[in-house]
């Protein structure tokens, strides 16, 4: 259990420390971002349409309604015309670089190395391999999560492909110390 422990934290560090260079030191962390070239008409917009934060839709949907066959017709041509947007919006503004912000993203990478720690402690493999393993955790969860954000909300592909390529590398890394760290299960020879 101690090692389990060591393993979450040694892997979490690793996850922080990768995650902090791979978007201060390389180009990883700009990939698919643009700025507005004036944001201040948008910023008041919002300000006016939406006075609670939340997540919304451009152009606007109701997830609540039934929509009628002409009503899903004007809404879905009005996605084809565009612009299409999801805005991930925060009334009262943030404080990006916060405190806060590092110690959730810290205990996260803490708590996602202790699960691929418990996994690792029941895969009988070669040292490698099971720091494959954590490497391909990385590579399911890029899949079947930021994949789909690509798909469907149309998130910039520079970006998903850059997301892609700080988890699996960061968790590879992870991977190499959680695999020191973590002992190989006893096989029990069983009969069967």
């Amino acid at each position: 259990m101690v090692r389990l422990v060591i393993a979450s934290i040694v892997g979490g560090v690793i996850v922080f420390g990768w995650g902090a260079a791979a978007h201060m030191a390389l180009p990883l962390g700009k990939a698919g971002w643009a700025s507005l070239p004036d944001d201040t008409r948008l910023i008041e917009s919002l300000k006016q349409a939406a006075p609670n934060s939340g997540m919304f839709m451009i152009p606007a949907r109701d997830f609540e309604k039934v929509y009628t066959a002409e009503e899903e017709a004007s809404l879905m041509a009005k996605y084809k015309q565009g612009p299409f947007a999801i805005v991930a919006y925060t009334a009262e503004g943030i404080d990006p670089m916060s405190p806060r912000n590092f110690v959730t993203e810290f205990l996260s990478g803490v708590l996602a190395a202790g699960v691929a720690a418990l996994a690792l402690s029941m895969v009988t493999a070669s040292y490698l391999k099971r720091a494959g393993v954590v490497a391909l955790f990385a590579l399911f969860a890029w899949l079947s999560q930021s994949v789909s954000y690509w798909n469907w909300y149309r998130f910039p592909t520079d970006y998903i492909v850059a997301e892609g390529i700080t988890e699996v590398v960061g968790w590879l890394l992870a991977g190499l110390a959680l695999a020191k760290i973590v002992p190989v299960p006893r096989v029990s020879q069983s009969p069967v």
